[in-house]
């Protein structure tokens, strides 16, 4: 074996020493690599709380439900009439030609440039419950018949476009002069506008007659057409208050459906 005197044993010790050194280091170093790639538990999601959730909720549907009682379509209208420009006149026309009479006129104010003197043409109507052969039906009746509304700047113009448009027999309301009709007020305005579903007050129950009918029964017919006129009973529907009758037209015997109020026993 070979011999070594001391310095060489202590460079030998030395370098050991140094060696251990560098590898604790690098233990060490490497040591946070560990701590930092260490997986983290996720975060839990936040929930809402489901209470807070449905008062909103419930708060929201509130205030929407308040919103539509407090709702008042008379007022909303009363609001834009005010700030509306022009004023509102009555114009004369022939019963049952109105919508005619509100198409020629739009006609013209296109034709004659005076959209920015005549603003709106409106033939009120009102909603109401009708009776016909025993179905109620809802309809769309005139307020007014023979009258139309016209929302305009008056001037020798508009008027001239209103008045000569045909159909139209004239300005309702007159005044010294024939050429300035005098306005409605927004009292008047809203007379002819507002909304109104009259079904309360139309509610009519049609007429219910005892049935005294027999088939072969001899009758009058009361109304229609055919009224006047001798008929026979071939049929009989209770429950839709019809009869069916034979009317004699031209020596030939005409079967016609009747209500039971439109004949009379003989």
């Amino acid at each position: 074996m070979p011999e070594y005197d001391d310095e060489t044993a202590q460079s030998v010790d030395e370098q050991s020493s140094v060696a251990t050194a560098d590898n604790d280091e690098s233990v060490e170093a490497a040591e946070p690599q560990d701590e930092a790639t260490e997986p983290q538990e996720p975060a839990a999601p936040a929930v809402e709380d489901s209470s807070a959730v449905e008062d909103s909720s419930a708060a929201g549907g509130s205030s929407a439900a308040e919103d539509d009682e407090d709702f008042d379509p008379v007022q909303e209208l009363r609001q834009k009439l005010r700030y509306a420009p022009g004023d509102w006149y009555v114009v004369h026309s022939y019963a049952g030609y109105e919508n005619k009479v509100k198409t020629n006129l739009e006609t013209r104010i296109t034709s004659l440039d005076m959209e920015d003197f005549i603003f709106q043409v409106e033939v009120p109507t009102r909603e109401e419950v009708e009776v016909k052969n025993g179905k109620r039906l809802q309809v769309n009746n005139k307020v007014f018949p023979g009258y139309i509304l016209v929302r305009m700047d008056l001037s020798p113009e508009s008027y001239s476009c209103v008045r000569n448009t045909p159909g139209v027999t004239g300005f309702v309301g007159a005044t010294d002069r024939v050429d300035r009709p005098a306005p409605l007020s927004l009292d008047e305005v809203l007379k002819w506008l507002a909304p109104a579903v009259e079904q309360e007050e139309k509610k009519v129950k049609p007429e219910v007659k005892v049935l005294d009918f027999e088939v072969g029964d001899s009758v009058t017919v009361t109304d229609g057409a055919f009224a006047s006129l001798p008929a026979s009973i071939s049929e009989i529907n209770a429950d839709q208050q019809k009869l069916k009758v034979l009317v004699s037209i031209f020596g030939r015997e005409t079967p016609v459906e009747l209500n039971f109020n439109q004949v009379a026993k003989i």
